[in-house]
């Protein structure tokens, strides 16, 4: 499910992924494949980890990668769940095909 409040996403993001739902910033990024794709492949991670243990993992492994390289952007690309999402928002039909916990091999 969409939804559009340019005031639940944070600062300097478009989108944000709470299974069920995909929140954007701005009603205009409903026509953005790309930027769909990218946050139903969250969604698909989240179910895998049932939702809760996604975000706890997410949070740790930011903070970690953070921690390491002491740069907010560069330790959001490096988180696994991120690395897939951005190797595959291109292929329309990644998803049909994606091998379950996929996220662990990047």
């Amino acid at each position: 499910m969409l939804i559009v409040s340019k005031y639940l996403i944070p600062k300097g993001f478009k989108a944000f992924t709470v299974f069920p739902f995909v929140i954007l910033n701005d009603k205009g990024l409903k026509q953005d494949r790309v930027l769909l794709n990218h946050e139903r492949i969250h969604l698909r991670q989240q179910l895998e980890l049932l939702i809760v243990p996604f975000f706890i993992w997410y949070g740790i492994e930011f903070l970690v990668r953070y921690f390491k390289c002491r740069n907010r952007n560069t330790a959001y690309r490096a988180i696994l769940f991120e690395k897939e999402a951005y190797d595959n928002e291109s292929n329309f039909e990644y998803l049909k095909g994606r091998p379950f916990f996929n996220f662990v091999n990047k």
